[in-house]
């Protein structure tokens, strides 16, 4: 087993113990980050995301990162988002990671085929990254480069086979790797409103393929995440999968019906749109509405954390950890 490069991560104010079963802490660990440890001691994480910028220098990233050190369990470093060129999300990571944020890598596989992942996939092992999570990747149309050309050599699911196989030291080939070290891998999941024959395949095949936490789609809406989870405890998923429900700070209710109008899966309660309307301060209503909901979906069983995406608006998200953080851990006393 190689030796674990990492610098020593800031570690943020651990959370209360959240309302979790505890059968999902009898899942074997791997990987011995802060965010898998923090998540098999049964405690509520509140995760962040950073795009790395269009830079070639390291400050200019740090600008974005800082303001969640100490603050957010982990943060998770976008790879090419919306089908533009930004930083290497291997390096922005690797950078942050040495300033004591300890980082979630995105892959995307859009942009490389099987060797050039599985190269990325040692490279990151060998720099001490140990989060991942897979994704597909927007098509490049979605881009500002559309006529840039699609890999999709590998999809979501043979991608995360391929990061628990170079964990377990062996390429897909059968080669073998030297001195690895296992992934926390992770899926990225949408919640929905089941109906009543309704099967998560998906998320399933996900996890068959390694995944070992979800980090969700923006899903505002209490009563659809409890009947998901209803869904997905029935289906034999949870406990056994870590899930990261995704929310945002919302600054108007007019971004909030974009959102829905626009942004694939995303689901948002229309009480908080109506909410957001009746403000006289809509984007402080907008923080205040996040972390009550942060502090209501600590409490349903089968929910592991939250992971706070702002775009446009990431300077709002410590305060909203901050706030979260404090009310949970009140909650509890």
């Amino acid at each position: 087993m190689g030796a674990d490069c990492r610098t020593p991560i800031a570690p943020a104010a651990l959370p209360a113990t959240f309302a979790h079963n505890s059968k999902q802490t009898a899942m074997t660990a791997v990987s011995g980050s802060n965010l898998e440890q923090r998540l098999k001691a049964g405690r509520f994480v509140l995760t962040a995301e950073v795009v790395p910028p269009i830079s070639c220098e390291s400050a200019d990233l740090m600008k974005k990162a800082t303001p969640l050190k100490g603050v957010a369990d982990a943060v998770n470093v976008t790879d090419g988002a919306g089908a533009r060129a930004h930083m290497s999300a291997v390096a922005s990571a690797k950078i942050m990671q040495d300033a004591g944020i300890e980082p979630i890598l995105q892959l995307v596989c859009r942009d490389r085929n099987r060797i050039g992942l599985q190269s990325d996939l040692m490279g990151a092992s060998a720099l001490g990254i140990r989060n991942l999570l897979i994704l597909g990747g927007d098509k490049p149309t979605a881009g500002d480069q559309p006529e840039a050309k699609a890999v999709f050599d590998l999809d979501s699911r043979s991608l995360s086979v391929t990061a628990r196989d170079i964990g377990q030291g062996k390429l897909p080939t059968g080669t073998a790797v030297l001195n690895p070290h296992p992934f926390f891998v992770g899926a990225a999941d949408a919640p929905i409103d089941p109906k009543p024959d309704w099967q998560p395949t998906g998320l399933k095949g996900k996890v068959d393929a390694g995944g070992m936490f979800a980090q969700t789609q923006f899903c505002m809406d209490a009563g659809v995440i409890r009947r998901y989870v209803a869904k997905l405890t029935e289906a034999g998923i949870l406990p056994g999968l870590y899930m990261l429900i995704g929310v945002n700070p919302l600054r108007s209710a007019k971004s909030g019906n974009w959102m829905r109008n626009n942004l694939f899966g995303t689901i948002i309660a229309d009480s908080m749109l109506e909410r957001m309307e009746k403000a006289a301060d809509p984007a402080a209503e907008g923080r205040k509405i996040c972390v009550e909901y942060i502090e209501e979906l600590a409490t349903i069983p089968g929910i592991a954390g939250v992971h706070i995406m702002a775009p446009g608006n990431d300077a709002a998200v410590p305060d909203v950890i901050n706030e979260a953080r404090s009310r949970i851990a009140r909650a509890k006393l």
